[in-house]
C-alpha cells in the first residue's frame, strides 16, 4: 500500500513539475501572437430581390417560413428566412465602384426575438492583386449592435489556411432592399 501511494505521489509531483514548465504561461511571447498578421477592409454590397429588382438584385429569399413569401422579408425579425447572395465586394464604401471580387453565401434569420443572423459566405477574388477567397461563418447579430465579431475559418490562394476575425459594421441601408456591410478582416495565422 505504501509503495502504491508513493508511485503516485511522484507521478503527481511529475505532472506538477511538467504543466509549470509549459510554454502556456502568460508573457510577451503570448501577446505578440495576438497581433493580426494581416489587416484587410472591404464593402459588400447586397440588394434584395423585392419581385421588382431583378437586373439589379444580388441576392433572394430561398426559404421562408409559412406566413412569409419570396418577395418580401418575413416579420417577427425576418426570423425563419433564408437568402442566398452574390454581392460585389469593393474597396470603398461606393456602390458603383469597381468590384474586387464577390461576396458568395447565405444568411438565415435565425431569432424570433431578436434581429439576428447565422451567416457562411466567401470572398471570391481573382485579380491582378488578390486571387483565392477568404471563409466566414458565425453568429452575426443582434444586428442592431453597432458592430458583431464573426470567424474567419480559413481560405485560398493568397489567403491559404487563414484564420481570423471579421469586424461587420452595417455602413448603410435603404429600407429592406439595400445594405452595405464594412468588413474589417485581422488575420492572425498567415502563410
Amino acid at each position: 500500500m505504501g509503495a502504491t501511494k508513493l508511485i503516485i505521489s511522484a507521478l503527481l509531483l511529475l505532472l506538477f513539475l511538467f504543466i509549470s514548465t509549459s510554454n502556456a504561461t502568460p508573457g510577451k511571447k503570448l501577446r505578440a501572437r495576438h497581433r493580426p498578421c494581416k489587416r484587410l477592409v472591404f464593402y459588400f454590397h447586397d440588394i434584395i430581390y423585392n419581385g421588382k429588382n431583378a437586373m439589379n438584385a444580388t441576392s433572394a429569399i430561398v426559404g421562408a417560413p409559412a406566413w412569409a413569401n419570396k418577395t418580401l422579408l418575413a416579420g417577427q425579425n425576418r426570423f425563419g428566412d433564408l437568402i442566398v447572395f452574390d454581392d460585389p465586394i469593393t474597396l470603398d464604401n461606393k456602390l458603383h465602384s469597381p468590384p474586387i471580387g464577390r461576396a458568395q453565401g447565405f444568411y438565415i434569420y435565425d431569432k424570433k426575438d431578436i434581429f439576428s443572423a447565422w451567416v457562411g459566405f466567401s470572398f471570391v477574388f481573382n485579380s491582378a492583386q488578390r486571387k483565392g477567397c477568404i471563409n466566414f461563418a458565425g453568429a452575426d447579430g443582434p444586428l442592431l449592435q453597432k458592430t458583431r465579431d464573426i470567424s474567419v475559418i480559413g481560405g485560398t490562394g493568397d489567403f491559404f489556411m487563414a484564420r481570423g476575425v471579421a469586424t461587420l459594421m452595417t455602413d448603410a441601408f435603404e429600407n429592406q432592399v439595400y445594405f452595405r456591410l464594412r468588413v474589417d478582416i485581422k488575420l492572425y495565422e498567415c502563410w
